[in-house]
């Protein structure tokens, strides 16, 4: 299906419209081995999916450019597609999910393509698209499960050995699977000893799935902040690319996602998407064996919603310890308030938020209850604090 004489022609291909990005060495994802990302956020449109789109639409025959393309994306790849077309002066047509994050379908829209919302996720655009295609003779360009588009992922493969040829494992966001497979093959094909790993939302496993059964499986739904990669079934080339090249494909959480892209803020100053951070927390929570060796973590795409990013950065600020909350039995009499902030402000905690409760039906009629937010170090810092009001003879509730 695929040669690696495929993967240096869209290098050469791509030279003129993508970024060979740098890769970035990072202390602070995991002290257990040596982390370097492929900053993808930081790529033209976005994302990576500009390599795969541009490469297939620079393929096509003027047959199949002169009757437009359609494409069906979460985003990036629409963004990818919408640019390509444009620069080989096409017309495009995007159906994107109708849940997909308004920036990603302005974004579209600025790139010159037409945009078709439709309403719910990825596989629901996929098949209208495909309505589209047949009713007016567009030509398709499918998000991940195409050899030209995977020849052009595969383009990031080459630049990771290039940058760091004694790279030992890449982790990599997989979706559909176009991503990985391009890595993988074309990292396999030259360095067969490097380990790549796949990671998926715990809220859209398919290719994880589909490999545990040995089959492609189709999900029923799929739920996941990282929107980029809520695909419910994998591609016929992708998984079997998967299961020849990728030597694993594990999941991690929302809250683990969340925690990532907090990461990279505070530490790297790289805004990533829930979709492009997903090997980043597999790094962070040890989801693959690394220790001791030189990674990289493929960063797919930076294309987050505002809207949604405080959410994202309060959960990643919970899961990593930075806040915390918890309820505190108490008698209803003055000074009980004042006395619990000072164990927590002697122990370093800063209060953001107090909600007392005097009515609570689990309460003793003479006591309340009082709901703390804080604001603190990690985890163990949360328990030094806990054990402190206890120690003070304070029933913490939860």
């Amino acid at each position: 299906m695929l040669e690696l004489s495929e993967i240096y022609r869209a290098a050469d291909v791509l030279k003129a419209v993508a970024r060979h990005t740098e890769l970035i060495e990072t202390k602070k994802i995991n002290p257990l081995a040596h982390i370097y990302i492929k900053p993808e956020n930081l790529q033209y449109t976005g994302s990576f999916k500009l390599r795969g789109a541009y490469y297939k639409i620079s393929q096509l025959s003027d047959s199949e450019k002169s009757r437009g393309v359609i494409a069906c994306s979460a985003g990036n790849h629409a963004q990818g597609v919408a640019l390509g077309a444009t620069h080989n002066g096409i017309k495009s047509l995007i159906c994107l999910p109708a849940g997909a994050p308004i920036s990603k379908v302005e974004a579209t829209k600025g790139y010159g393509a037409e945009v078709c919302l439709v309403p719910g996720v990825y596989d629901d655009a996929y098949q209208r698209a495909l309505e589209l295609r047949d009713e007016h003779g567009y030509t398709f360009v499918h998000p991940f499960d195409d050899p030209k588009v995977i020849a052009g992922q595969g383009t990031i493969g080459l630049e990771i050995l290039e940058d760091m040829p004694d790279v030992e494992a890449v982790i990599v966001p997989i979706g559909g699977g176009g991503l990985i497979s391009g890595v993988a093959f074309t990292i396999k094909s030259l360095r067969p000893d490097v380990k790549v790993y796949g990671i998926q939302a715990q809220g859209a496993p398919s290719m994880a799935q589909s490999l545990h059964d040995g089959h492609i499986t189709r999900l029923s739904n799929v739920s996941t902040i990282a929107d980029g990669i809520a695909v419910k079934e994998p591609g016929v080339n992708t998984f079997e690319m998967c299961r020849k090249y990728v030597d694993d494909v594990v999941t991690v959480s929302e809250d683990e996602i969340a925690a990532a892209i907090l990461n990279l803020i505070e530490q790297q100053k790289l805004v990533a998407e829930g979709a492009g951070a997903v090997s980043v927390a597999a790094a962070m929570f040890n989801k693959v064996p690394i220790e001791g060796k030189k990674v990289v973590c493929v960063v797919s795409g930076g294309n987050i919603d505002v809207s949604i990013l405080n959410r994202v950065i309060t959960r990643g600020l919970t899961k990593s310890g930075r806040n915390c909350s918890f309820t505190i039995m108490l008698y209803d009499k003055p000074g009980q308030l004042s006395a619990v902030c000072n164990v927590i402000a002697r122990l370093g905690g800063n209060i953001i938020s107090v909600n007392h409760e005097r009515t609570n039906a689990g309460t003793h009629i003479t006591g309340c209850t009082i709901r703390v937010t804080l604001e603190t170090r990690n985890t163990q810092h949360i328990a030094t604090i806990l054990s402190g009001l206890k120690e003070a003879g304070y029933e913490v509730i939860d």
